[in-house]
């Protein structure tokens, strides 16, 4: 028995899919009614979660025991980040020209980890410096110190993760790296900004429009590349275990490939459904399935070679199916970048000050807090701000006009001859004539 046919498709499916189909992506994607907003907050929060326990104890970071150590909820976080990244910043390249994509994420990413950096070096760095010294003195030196900090970060790669030798001694993880490191959380703005330069040669080169089936072509070279790194894993658990190169970059410090690859991945995977949304279904069936076998292969392995693909499907079904009373979460603010960026430096100001000596929920609660809190002013004094400039458009420079002596003919009453100049058209603004011919009424 068959259904009648599927909106926007023609097509006929059978009986047992009715029960679950939402239509395509296409038509079930609502560019501002939908659950990403609340799904990257989530997501930012889970990050502040994970590290919770390494950051304020030296405990692994959580869920990374129960899942085999194959990923623990902070990683799980970072790949879903990119994974919504991947299907938006797709949709908004196709929408748009090459130099106002490119201004649109400079205006995302920047201003905000600007501000980020600035008032970690010259604001949370000096506390903890006369907390630990009992003086400023040697503070704003140079050598790794907060210029050096600001500077050699900017541009989203960690080139310098610490300050002097500030919270190498009083934190767990300054203990355990034996390093200053103010926000680890920054590793990952490099491989983003690395996504969005592929798109912008996809975007300039036509593909996105004329050749989209190189995107999923792409993304099925990397996933090729992580079924092979699965042969090295010890049995079906385990993180990745293939070696990849690192090579040092003037604006991005250390680039790992490993990184580009499974990252990358997951940005392109994601783009790829964008692109082909007309035939990508949205079934709640098809999404409890595929959330099961995510959670199966993180508990019994098997994750990077199988969850870790159909978490793209789970992702951009949950972004849809989500109920419709959370999608007013980051429709008009978005906290979740702030959350990010500023949320690991937080939690090494607390456990800094001894501030997890309290136990671990009351350091969460006091992380989770400091991190909202940060975020929303992040938002309010300098994201939403630089975000208003995205339809500006420099202005084009006025062409200069010219003064210009004009000749008069000979008028009925037998003045001056024809031809002949009088000087009375000096100063009149003349408009010079275009070589070009003009142009035909808009129809």
């Amino acid at each position: 028995m068959l259904s009648g046919p599927v909106a926007g498709t023609g097509t006929r499916l059978p009986a047992w899919t009715r029960v679950g189909y939402r239509g395509t992506l296409a038509e079930v994607f609502s560019g501002r009614d939908n659950g990403v907003g609340f799904l990257r907050f989530a997501l930012a929060m889970s990050v502040v979660v994970s590290h919770s326990g390494i950051l304020g104890f030296g405990r692994p970071d959580l869920l990374g025991e129960q899942f085999r150590n194959q990923q623990a909820l902070g990683g799980l976080a970072v790949a879903g980040f990119f994974i919504l990244s991947g299907m938006l910043i797709t949709r908004s390249a196709r929408r748009t020209t090459f130099g106002r994509f490119c201004w649109h994420r400079a205006l995302r990413i920047f201003p905000g980890l600007w501000v980020c950096l600035a008032v970690t070096a010259f604001g949370v760095a000096p506390l903890i410096a006369y907390h630990e010294w009992g003086t400023l003195h040697g503070f704003f030196a140079r050598d790794s110190g907060p210029f050096g900090y600001v500077s050699n970060n900017m541009w989203t790669g960690i080139r310098q993760s610490g300050i002097h030798d500030l919270l190498a001694s009083t934190t767990p993880w300054g203990r355990l790296t034996r390093a200053s490191a103010f926000d680890g959380a920054l590793w990952s703005l490099c491989y983003e900004l690395l996504c969005y330069m592929v798109v912008g040669i996809l975007l300039v080169s036509g593909v996105l429009r004329t050749a989209r089936r190189l995107v999923p072509l792409l993304a099925a070279l990397l996933y090729v590349r992580i079924l092979m790194d699965f042969r090295f894993s010890h049995g079906w658990g385990g993180g990745v275990m293939a070696h990849y190169d690192r090579f040092e970059t003037t604006l991005f410090g250390t680039i790992d490939l490993r990184w580009v690859v499974y990252l990358g991945f997951l940005f392109l995977a994601a783009g790829a459904m964008e692109l082909y949304k007309e035939r990508i279904p949205i079934h709640d069936g098809l999404g409890v399935a595929a959330l099961a076998i995510c959670l199966g292969t993180l508990l019994f392995g098997g994750w990077f070679a199988i969850g870790y693909p159909v978490l793209a499907y789970v992702m951009v079904w949950a972004a849809c199916r989500l109920p419709r009373r959370l999608h007013w979460v980051g429709r008009k603010n978005d906290y979740s970048y702030g959350i990010y960026i500023y949320g690991l430096v937080g939690q090494q100001v607390l456990a800094s000050f001894g501030w997890n000596r309290w136990g671990y929920w009351p350091y969460l609660a006091l992380s989770v807090s400091l991190a909202w809190t940060a975020a929303f002013l992040s938002w309010h004094l300098v994201e939403k701000h630089f975000l208003k400039l995205k339809n500006w458009t420099p202005a084009r420079p006025v062409r200069p006009t010219r003064w210009v002596r004009v000749r008069r003919a000979a008028g009925a009453d037998g003045g001056a001859s024809a031809g002949v100049g009088v000087g009375v058209g000096i100063g009149v603004v003349v408009p010079e004539p275009s070589s070009e011919p003009a142009a035909a009424p808009a129809v």
